[in-house]
């Protein structure tokens, strides 16, 4: 019993054995996998001095270089009241073709012969303006005749101030001369009544040389009232010279006040002609914009109104266009750390949705299916914690790359590597490993004033 058992061990362990021997590698295994892991050391020294192409990817959208290339929406510039539709979504349209077409909302706008009556309304101010005018001209022709009456008027009562002046004069003379009579009508009296008491002359002389003076001093006092007329006379030639002219002052204001009234009334008429002229302009302008017309070439993307007798508001968008041929460019957007080293001449490689494509990040030159582009603006802003990059088609293209695609549409996705420098993969791997940021192709020149 036990030699059996014995026997049955150890026949196990020979099988065990002769098992582990089958399993050993033979003499000469480690001596290939130490060539392997050698090959495979070389290989990695090799491939980590190889070049590797530092880049700076970014996602974004496909839109348009210029502004006036995106998409836009059309506006209506009064409020109106659809009436009918003149293209429908997806139609190409001109610059100039007709998109929609509205009446009229606003009820000062809605009398069909409202051109008519202003036209009227111009007419009768135009009136107005020509009575203004007569008067301003009869106004004028009123202060020349009233200057024409003053100056006669003015000559005939000087002439008489004039005149009344020498009257004075003659009469002061003859005052004078009068007195002079008296005064020697005087002496001769007292003279004859000496010689009459000395018996020389008569009483009859006496009583004639009394009467003389009598008379003499008739005649001064006669003359004094002359004189006192003609100073009367003088007065009153003065006060009716100065009457002239007070009247002719008051006439002349009033014909000048007349004057400034016309002046003033048709300077009243110009300002309300300008406003119905400027009137009659905004409604003829207004009734052209009845009809919103394309404003230029595109394609009508979308309608935002619909139906027939709808009421739209002033400024209103009707409608989204997009431009007929825009200029595309890549809008990618980039981390802030990576912006210092974009140039505005970078090279770029973008994919687009929609277009199959194998890019390799480190070997730019072995992509299948990417295009290439040039860096045209960097916001000068960052977009919340990114920088925008414009990109535009490299022109001309590099050798055996294509052009971009015709079928790019504004808004489908794009992704974009900026080709930096060339280092070693191993530096490559030691950058990503300490997190630093890549190197500029070149650096940017440095201006001083």
């Amino acid at each position: 019993m036990v030699s059996e058992s014995s026997k049955i061990l150890e026949h196990k362990v020979k099988e065990a054995s002769a098992l582990s021997r089958a399993q050993l590698l033979p003499e000469n295994g480690p001596k290939l996998i130490g060539r392997i892991m050698l090959l495979l050391l070389i290989l990695l020294i090799i491939i980590l001095f190889l070049p590797w192409r530092q880049t700076i990817g970014g996602r974004g959208t496909i839109t348009s270089l210029r502004p006036e290339d995106r998409p836009q929406t059309v506006q209506n510039q009064i409020g109106g009241r659809i009436e009918r539709w003149a293209v429908r979504e997806g139609q190409e349209v001109k610059k100039g073709d007709t998109i929609m077409v509205i009446s009229e909302t606003n009820q000062s706008y809605f009398n069909p012969e409202l051109p008519v009556r202003m036209d009227e309304q111009l007419n009768a101010k135009r009136g107005s303006e020509v009575a203004a005018d007569q008067k301003i001209i009869a106004s004028d022709a009123q202060i020349i005749a009233l200057t024409n009456g003053l100056r006669i008027q003015l000559s005939a009562a000087q002439n008489k101030v004039k005149q009344a002046l020498n009257y004075v004069q003659i009469d002061s003379a003859d005052l004078v001369a009068v007195k002079n009579f008296y005064e020697t009508s005087k002496s001769r009296l007292v003279r004859y009544e000496a010689g009459y008491r000395n018996g020389l002359f008569s009483l009859t002389d006496i009583e004639t040389r009394r009467l003389k003076l009598q008379e003499d001093r008739a005649k001064v006092v006669s003359q004094e009232n002359k004189l006192n007329n003609a100073r009367q006379e003088l007065l009153n030639a003065r006060i009716e010279l100065d009457n002239i002219r007070a009247k002719y002052q008051q006439s002349l204001a009033s014909a000048q006040a007349d004057r400034s009234s016309a002046v003033s009334s048709k300077a009243g008429v110009r300002e309300e002609i300008a406003k119905l002229r400027n009137e009659m302009s905004n409604i003829d302008i207004r009734r052209a914009l009845y009809v919103i017309r394309a404003p230029q070439s595109g394609y009508v993307v979308k309608t935002l109104k619909a139906g027939i007798g709808e009421n739209i508001k002033e400024g209103e968008s009707v409608a989204t266009l997009q431009p007929k041929a825009p200029l595309v460019a890549a809008e990618i957007y980039v981390d802030a750390m990576d912006v210092p080293l974009i140039l505005d001449n970078s090279n770029v490689r973008l994919q687009f949705e929609g277009w199959p494509s194998v890019q390799f990040s480190g070997w730019p030159s072995v992509a299948v299916g990417t295009f290439a582009g040039k860096v045209s603006v960097i916001d000068r802003v960052s977009t919340g914690d990114k920088y925008r990059l414009l990109i535009r088609q490299d022109n001309p293209l590099p050798k055996n790359d294509e052009p971009w695609p015709l079928q790019l549409r504004q808004g489908s996705g794009v992704y974009g590597r900026v080709i930096l420098r060339s280092v070693p993969v191993w530096y490559e791997i030691w950058r990503q490993l300490n997190g630093f940021p890549p190197s500029l192709e070149k650096e940017p020149a440095t201006t001083t004033k």
